[in-house]
């Protein structure tokens, strides 16, 4: 199931496997109908299955079982007490199951700057803006004249062009 949710972090949220195994159990935000996780302010949304999955995994953790290591907020605790779970074994492990780690992560940061513009991308993933638009540019996407910021209202001092009609 580690390696599943440790999937399911690359894929759903493009993010390095230095950056996953510093999360903890309390990066996972649930209040009963919403799974969220903490990446950046907001929380992303978590979809189902994948909510549903991660719970499972959060309940019923392995290398729990040492004494100094019960209490644990890691989210992938390590096998030595008090420290998350390292990055390159999990990484050779889902190259091994047929999950090419760095090729998926690419793959999720250009679908998501498909359907997003990349400051929102940028934003919600961690990432640095001038990473994601580089990243926007050699994918093809339409969103290079999005301007970040507030839309729902107008600058001050600002007032519609009157027409000749008016």
């Amino acid at each position: 199931m580690r390696l599943r949710v440790a999937g399911v972090i690359v894929l759903l949220y493009a993010q390095p496997f230095t950056r996953i195994f510093q999360l903890t159990v309390n990066d996972v935000l649930h209040d009963g109908e919403t799974t969220l996780l903490q990446l950046e302010e907001p929380a992303s949304p978590i979809p189902e299955p994948a909510a549903a999955l991660l719970l499972a995994y959060i309940a019923d953790r392995d290398n729990m079982n040492t004494a100094t290591n019960q209490a644990s907020r890691w989210l992938f605790p390590g096998r030595r007490a008090g420290r998350p779970a390292r990055p390159d074994h999990m990484s050779s492990r889902l190259r091994e199951i047929g999950i090419p780690v760095a090729a998926a992560r690419g793959a999720a940061i250009r679908q998501q700057l498909l359907e997003l513009p990349a400051p929102v991308v940028a934003d919600a993933l961690s990432y640095h803006d001038k990473t994601t638009s580089r990243l926007l540019r050699e994918s093809g996407g339409t969103w290079s004249r999005y301007a970040a910021g507030d839309h729902s209202r107008s600058p001050a001092g600002w007032a519609p062009k009157e027409t000749r009609d008016s």
